[in-house]
């Protein structure tokens, strides 16, 4: 993986290919390179510096072309290196390439295909994966690039997106999906491939989302899609015109800002059309569905995971069904006990994420066939392979550090607790009328929270040279913690941990020292006092205490003690608000230690491998 950007055209398409890397930056890479069909032979350049290095490097050494592919790679196998960049070329019995090729995904068989291509004769050149399929698609070819990579495809297993061209068969492009996202670009007499919509924006609108097992070959006039059974197909296109605009910074310093400013909008939009809280908010099927279960599986990873485990406390709380929430790629790989009275809920900013797509398939075998995801994407897998849906309307992320669609799956899936109790019969009239207020209020909650940044700067000074830190929460209010400590940690790179706060004195305590922060989420519920206890235990060692606390918990500065005030205490939607200032201090920590805070090392925005 990472980014994978193709075209077919009349017009030199280079511009097309970097451009498209360039707005898939923000997925996180490692390297990057361009490929084209130049007088009559296949030429590449690779890179890895960014991308607009590459481009600097494509506009010196010449390179144009009609027909090209190009991708931006986050190491899975071999090192981060030039030789290990994509594209990856094989046969060269023509005093060039024959055969270029890109990939995304993982090829779980690529060590036993390595083994037999080695002995037909072929010279690997990296320690990808994917140069076993340029070499696999060589060895088969026989004339015709649609029919070679049909029959490549039935030796491959693992999940993968690729596109391939061939130097004998120049104004062509052969593109295939499984378990990794593909999309197909149609233009004027020109038509592109994508990992992603957003690649393509500003060239075309009209995109066709491609589904696993299909093999595409894309020509200047025409798109031809045959489905896993190698039936011709044709696919809905759809006009994709809501991500045209997400990539301007405006006045912001850098995307994950913007990010955690647009929050109050992008919950806004995703209680646009919520009148009431009712079942068919969620599907045709859902009140039927919420009415026969009696349990409920959250599957999801990272910071999704979070979300699942914040909404366990609501969901148990409010509709008194049981909830286990799964880290996705643990699940699959586990014996557990199946319930068909189960709902079954993803959650996924993208609905690509392979571990929780393999987990839903994994689930529904087991026969819990009623499932309901929460994403920010409708035309994603996620979508289509789940009965019930609520779409989130975050709008594009460019920051790796999910912000933005954290807070708005929040969001949803808090009315979906509130939905499962009125359709259980624990919720009044008069307590849905009061979380619908608090709804409709939590944009102004929000703004009023971001507010805060100047002081929550201030603590981030603090913290730039520390290389360790520790997250403490109590109820609904730890998974924030852990949300907390993943964010400092993924783009400041200090070592961050988080603990439910009763778990102090069972092993943590041994870590505090004057050296390392310990940040506080204090709201004013039932376990302040307890909290309020956990901390002295710190104190008393002379840990520094970094408290986010609610306006009526009687905190105050003192030695060793640095509180920020919320604006208001907001009930079961208190993890939401305290979600921003964890942000924000994830944030400027990171902007101070002069790291790359959109793009951390060795990440990645969409985790479309296992």
């Amino acid at each position: 993986m990472c980014g994978i950007v193709g075209a077919v055209a009349q017009r030199d398409i280079t511009p097309v290919l970097v451009e498209g890397l360039r707005r898939l930056e923000y997925r996180g890479y490692d390297s990057c390179g361009v490929a084209v069909y130049m007088d009559g032979e296949l030429r590449r350049t690779r890179s890895t510096h960014r991308v607009a290095e590459l481009d600097e490097q494509v506009k010196k050494d010449h390179i144009q072309g009609f027909t090209g592919i190009a991708h931006t790679r986050w190491a899975t196998h071999g090192a981060p290196a030039t030789y290990n960049a994509h594209p990856h070329f094989s046969g060269q019995d023509k005093g060039s390439p024959r055969i270029g090729l890109v990939h995304n995904g993982i090829i779980e068989n690529y060590e036993e295909l390595r083994a037999e291509l080695t002995a037909q004769g072929f010279a690997f050149e990296s320690q990808t994966d994917t140069e076993v399929i340029a070499h696999l698609i060589n060895h088969l070819y026989n004339g015709d690039l649609f029919d070679t990579v049909q029959q490549a495809v039935s030796r491959l297993t693992g999940a993968y997106a690729f596109a391939v061209l061939c130097r004998d068969e120049p104004h062509r492009i052969i593109c295939a999906r499984q378990g990794s996202p593909l999309v197909i670009g149609i233009g004027q007499h020109e038509n592109f491939l994508a990992s992603d919509a957003l690649a393509l924006a500003g060239t075309t609108d009209q995109i066709i989302y491609l589904e696993d097992g299909d093999i595409a070959d894309l020509q200047v006039s025409n798109v031809w899609i045959v489905d896993s059974q190698l039936q011709a197909v044709e696919r809905k296109v759809h006009t994709v015109t809501a991500y045209t605009a997400a990539a301007d910074l405006g006045p912001y310093r850098h995307y994950m800002q913007k990010e955690i400013f647009e929050q109050p909008r992008a919950i806004a939009d995703t209680l646009q059309d919520v009148d009431d809280i009712v079942p068919a908010l969620f599907g045709e099927e859902a009140d039927t569905i919420f009415k026969h279960i009696d349990n409920i599986l959250i599957l999801a990873c990272g910071t999704s995971y979070y979300a699942g485990m914040t909404a366990r406390y609501w969901i148990e709380s409010m509709a008194k069904i049981p909830v286990n929430v799964e880290i996705a790629s643990e699940y699959r790989y586990r014996d557990s006990v199946p319930n068909p009275k189960t709902l079954v809920i993803t959650i996924s900013q993208s609905g690509e994420t392979a571990d929780t797509l393999a987990a839903l398939k994994h689930a529904r075998q087991l026969g819990m066939e009623n499932t309901l995801t929460i994403c920010n994407v409708a035309s994603s897998a996620m979508v289509r392979e789940c009965k019930l849906n609520y779409i989130t309307r975050a709008g594009v992320e460019v920051g790796v550090a999910s912000t933005k669609a954290f807070t708005t799956q929040l969001v949803a899936l808090f009315m979906l607790s509130v939905c499962l109790a009125k359709v259980k019969g624990y919720l009044s009239v008069e307590q849905e009328d009061s979380y619908l207020k608090q709804l409709r209020h939590l944009p102004s909650a929000i703004t009023a929270t971001l507010a805060l940044e100047p002081q929550i700067m201030a603590w981030a000074d603090r913290f730039v040279p520390k290389e360790n830190a520790l997250f403490l929460g109590r109820g609904m209010h730890y998974p924030i913690a852990l949300e907390g400590a993943l964010k400092l940690k993924e783009i400041s790179y200090i070592h961050a941990e988080a603990y439910p706060a009763g778990e102090l004195k069972h092993g943590p305590l041994a870590l505090v020292t004057e050296a390392m922060p310990v940040v506080i989420i204090a709201p004013n519920d039932e376990l302040l006092e307890k909290l309020k206890s956990n901390m002295q235990e710190v104190a008393a060692r002379g840990g520094e205490l970094y408290v986010f606390a609610d306006t009526d918990t009687q905190m105050t500065n003192s030695k060793g003690i640095h509180v920020i005030r919320m604006p208001e205490h907001y009930g079961k939607l208190s993890p939401i608000l305290h979600t921003i200032t964890l942000q924000l201090l994830a944030y400027h920590t990171a902007v101070s230690r002069g790291t790359d805070v959109d793009k951390p090392r060795n990440l990645a925005k969409s985790v479309t491998v296992e």
